[in-house]
């Protein structure tokens, strides 16, 4: 969870679908809806992944669904996961991770912000998560 459901979010939302056996559910949310990044997508097909068809969400439109886990990556999405969660029993953690759009500079040097981040949420959710991965041959 993120601001706006367009660059952190959705790229930690198909890092984690990658890294993670089928049957976990994994979504992402904003605490708005933005609009999609192309920078995200450029990032991720470097690594041979892809958000599909994705299209930035707000935390309402998920309200419904049971999550045991909610990650949040900036400041205003952990505070509204917290509102969120005050009676459930959902643990919230905060993985503070920067926002590429506050580099500023040619291509290049903006898609390596886009690249740190999606390095940064990969080794986080690597960590994490190492338990739970898939078996190489699952990926496949």
């Amino acid at each position: 969870m993120c601001g706006f459901n367009v660059i952190r979010s959705p790229m930690a939302e198909a890092i984690a679908k990658n890294l993670l056996p089928h049957d976990i559910y994994v979504q992402s949310a904003g605490v708005r809806s933005g609009e999609r990044d192309p920078f995200v997508d450029v990032v991720l097909e470097e690594v041979g992944l892809t958000i599909g068809r994705h299209q930035p969400r707000a935390l309402e439109e998920l309200e419904d669904d049971f999550f045991d886990l909610i990650v949040t990556l900036t400041p205003e999405a952990h505070h509204a996961a917290l509102e969120l969660t005050r009676s459930n029993a959902i643990d919230v953690v905060y993985w503070p991770t920067m926002d590429p759009t506050a580099v500023t500079g040619t291509r290049d040097q903006m898609l390596n912000a886009y690249r740190e981040v999606r390095d940064h949420l990969w080794r986080l959710i690597d960590e994490r998560f190492s338990g739970l991965r898939r078996h190489p041959a699952e990926t496949a």
